[in-house]
């Protein structure tokens, strides 16, 4: 009897320990796809990549150019990942600078309405 109540003792400690960990891996996931400063940057990269699709339907960008800044726009997006997987899960303040930066100068070269 006190051997069977040992292994039910052992496998609730068990049991709960796992659903710690679930609960904590998925709150991190949570926190990480939420972070305001990450949002901004990705946000910004949406409407970029939204008004280089729009100027090449208007034909004031040719494929090539759009070909281009899309990819420029990547390589920010795969550094903002880069800099987030180092962080924890977010960017610093002087990451998020630093990226909006790139994006302006991408963003420069895109046609004004």
């Amino acid at each position: 009897m006190l051997n069977s109540a040992r292994k039910h003792l052992g496998f609730a400690a068990m049991l709960v320990s796992l659903a710690a960990v679930a609960g904590t891996a998925s709150a991190e996931t949570t926190w990480q796809k939420n972070h305001p400063r990450r949002t901004q940057v990705n946000h910004r990269l949406a409407n970029q990549d939204s008004r280089i699709h729009q100027d090449v339907k208007d034909g004031t960008l040719t494929k090539a150019q759009a070909a281009s800044l899309h990819h420029e726009d990547h390589q920010v997006r795969q550094e903002e990942r880069a800099m987030a997987s180092q962080n924890g899960g977010h960017i610093t303040k002087s990451e998020q600078k630093v990226l909006n930066k790139q994006e302006n100068n991408i963003s420069g070269q895109i046609p004004p309405k």
